[in-house]
């Protein structure tokens, strides 16, 4: 049975493990920031469900933006 490998401290990561974390870290910030934005530029006809609710769901890594972006606005109609 494998044992589980110990997290590492940031003083063990090499330096494009650093850059990576960064990248990564920084890409879910700007998710975050950029549903949050758009969340209160937009008219509650405009947001498909209830906006705190994508509020709460955009903290969740990654899933909440992208899932924000891809199914709480509706569409634009022209």
């Amino acid at each position: 049975m494998r044992s589980r490998s110990k997290k590492k401290a940031w003083k063990d990561l090499n330096a494009l493990q650093r850059a990576g974390v960064v990248v990564v870290g920084g890409a879910q910030i700007a998710l975050f920031v950029a549903a949050q934005k758009d969340i209160s530029h937009r008219s509650d006809a405009e947001i498909q469900g209830n906006r705190w609710a994508w509020r709460a769901a955009c903290l969740i890594n990654f899933v909440g933006p992208v899932s924000y972006f891809l199914f709480g606005r509706r569409p634009n109609k022209r």
